[in-house]
């Protein structure tokens, strides 16, 4: 027996030794299923990996690790097993806003290490994944994430920067060389989309985002480094609807020492197209909390604050404004055009302060009543600190017949606020209430785990008016609304180019041509869709109105035509048996020719195709747009032409 022993502890400490050799000296590869990218860990004095598409690295010796009060994870790791897996799966999420079903496929490696932490890694075909696990007794407190990208050449960064972590997610992109973006310059929140310059863009985020802080990223010349805010302890009210943080604590988060952390994650392709087509965020999210969700519905809305509550002509016989008149306007409209909501937006309640008594020129409970009539439910606008300081009105709310509530000015990314998103999430659940966040951080999984959150502004949309211009919003497909939905409020039906653009409301315009705005239903991805425009104008383009009325929230299928950052997005996307096709590009171009090639339509079957394109002067007069239609069936080309800062839309039975 005593032989035995020896021998047996022998060979456990030759493992131990062998284990260490291999983790110190040679790198632990993980590589997508189709082998195109790949991730090799080595285990130094921290851990290292890199990532490679093909034969290519593209990102070189990242490092991370998790910093707890008492220890740092990460530091001179000890591994203690390496454990392989594989998924091949679908996926059906309720708010379907690219595919009915998605694949999820990847390869899954776990490393446990000495001192109670894992960290796991995931290979995708388009990209990988990782996060830390830890096993904890107790609370633990977060001082840091380590969290290191090194670049190992220049490359071209797509990002907002900040200058504070109190932000509304507005600002408008900049396009900066790494070697340029330094520590002391300002921070970018995600997501971050980098270009290689040769052949490969990598999209930088986060997802399954829960108790714990969201990532900002600073420039270091070579690369970039994750920041996070602090947790906050102490607060005093900013006026009627957000805070000023007066002490935080040293550490990010509190939270409990056995759990996951969020994914960090890399979308990696050659192809613009697949960043479009990316399904990340969801495939990385927690499952749905949600037993039966057949409640929640998605869908478009009729808006009032763009064009400031002034319907006009002459079937307004009364004065409009935020009165009990002027919503039984929006809600007839709404009706006459098959919209299942209208919002009424700040002006509805006496009070920004008090949910629960109205503006005495707005009978809300007349008013829900009436729209039950039409067919039309109603939304209500709140500031975040009027929810926080009452958390029962969604009880009062359903009670009332309340749909859904447009929740406004969070503008933070802390642990305390992604604790807030939850919280009233489901709460709201609790009481089927659906809910848009806006002023709002990027979709980071929450949307999933509670699909009655429809939607997330905290974008540079159509409400900035001329500041939103095409020039900037063509990135949106490839950065910020490729991680998840966005209330971008598009529909205006006064157009112009960016240099004759003048604009106030009520009279409000959108920068870009007429087609362009169709079009931006049918590219851009929200479970609630504004129609942000007067409906007076609305009636008076009764052909452009019965278009973006019939677009979908939800579809089954899409298909990227062509896509190029920054130049130019079209979009195929199904609903049923129905096709809409949608493209838009910038202002860099006189006029842009793509060809569509309709090989993704069902062979054998011919459709109508009715489609709006930029008229013969839409380049200087952005009003002028031209209807047609024609048949088409699998296997068709077509040369298509849209103006700067044009688009093109289309809807194929």
């Amino acid at each position: 027996m005593t032989l035995k022993n020896n021998v047996f502890k022998l060979l456990l400490l030759f493992l131990a030794f062998s284990t260490k050799g291999y983790a110190q000296n040679k790198p632990i590869e993980l590589v997508s299923p189709n082998g195109q990218v790949k991730v090799a860990i080595n285990l130094r004095d921290k851990i290292y990996y890199s990532v490679s598409g093909g034969n290519r690295e593209l990102l070189s010796n990242n490092h991370l690790g998790l910093t707890l009060g008492n220890g740092s994870l990460g530091a001179n790791p000890k591994l203690i097993s390496a454990k392989r897996s594989k998924v091949d799966e679908q996926i059906k999420p309720y708010i379907t806003l690219k595919f009915a079903d998605v694949k999820n496929s990847y390869n899954d490696l776990l490393l446990k290490f000495k001192g109670d932490y894992s960290v796991e890694f995931r290979a995708f075909d388009d990209g990988i994944a990782y996060r830390f696990i830890t096993g904890k007794k107790g609370d633990v407190e977060v001082m840091n994430e380590d969290i290191s990208i090194n670049f190992p050449s220049e490359y071209l960064l797509h990002f907002q920067l900040n200058g504070d972590f109190k932000t509304s997610y507005e600002e408008p992109y900049q396009h900066i060389a790494s070697t340029a973006w330094k520590e002391a310059d300002k921070m970018a929140n995600l997501p971050v989309l980098i270009d290689t310059k040769d052949q490969y863009k990598i999209l930088v985020s986060e997802s399954d985002l829960a108790d714990y802080p969201g990532i900002f990223l600073k420039g270091t010349g070579s690369g970039a480094f994750g920041t996070f805010p602090k947790a906050p302890l102490e607060a005093v009210p900013d006026g009627d609807r957000s805070q000023n943080i007066i002490k935080s604590a040293e550490y990010i988060a509190k939270t409990k020492g056995t759990r996951s952390f969020p994914w960090r994650y890399f979308v990696v392709t050659k192809d613009d197209k697949q960043l479009l087509e990316n399904t990340m965020t969801l495939r990385l999210a927690s499952k749905s909390e949600i037993q039966d969700p057949s409640w929640i519905k998605p869908g478009q809305a009729s808006w009032e604050w763009w064009n400031d509550a002034t319907p006009y002509g002459d079937d307004v016989n009364f004065v409009s404004g935020y009165n009990l008149d002027t919503y039984k306007y929006y809600i007839d409209f709404a009706s006459k055009f098959g919209i299942k909501y209208i919002v009424m937006d700040e002006g509805w309640a006496k009070s920004t302060t008090d949910p629960y008594t109205p503006n005495p020129k707005v009978d809300v409970k007349e008013l829900i009543r009436y729209g039950k009539t039409k067919n039309v439910n109603i939304i209500l606008w709140l500031t975040w600190l009027t929810v926080h300081n009452n958390m029962d009105l969604f009880k009062t709310f359903r009670e009332w017949g309340i749909k859904g509530v447009k929740i406004d000015f969070m503008d933070r990314s802390d642990q305390w606020m992604v604790n807030f998103y939850e919280n009233v999430i489901k709460e709201a659940a609790k009481n089927q209430i659906f809910v848009d966040y806006h002023g709002a951080f990027k979709p980071s999984g929450l949307e999933y785990k509670y699909p009655n959150l429809l939607s997330y502004e905290g974008v540079r949309g159509l409400e900035q008016m001329g500041g939103c211009t095409p020039d900037n919003s063509i990135y949106l497909p490839f950065i910020r609304n490729a991680v998840g939905p966005m209330d971008f409020t598009p529909g205006a039906m006064i157009n112009m180019q960016p240099n004759v653009n003048r604009a106030a409301r009520p009279n409000a315009s959108g920068v870009g041509t007429r087609a362009y705005q169709l079009a931006l239903y049918v590219v851009f991805e929200s479970g609630l869709q504004m129609l942000a425009d007067n409906p007076t104008l609305y009636y008076r383009n009764p052909d452009c109105t019965s278009f973006i009325a019939s677009v979908p929230t939800t579809w089954d299928d899409t298909k990227v035509l062509a896509a190029t950052v920054g130049e130019l997005a079209v979009v195929a996307k199904r609903k049923g048996a129905q096709w809409f096709i949608g493209g838009i590009t910038n202002g860099k171009e006189q006029t842009r020719n793509v060809e569509l090639n309709f090989d993704f339509l069902e062979k054998g079957k011919t459709y109508t195709m009715t489609y709006f394109e930029d008229g013969i002067n839409a380049g200087k007069q952005a009003m002028d747009y031209r209807k047609k239609t024609m048949q088409v069936k699998a296997g068709d080309k077509l040369n298509i032409k849209m103006v700067r800062n044009g688009g093109w839309a289309a809807v194929l039975n």
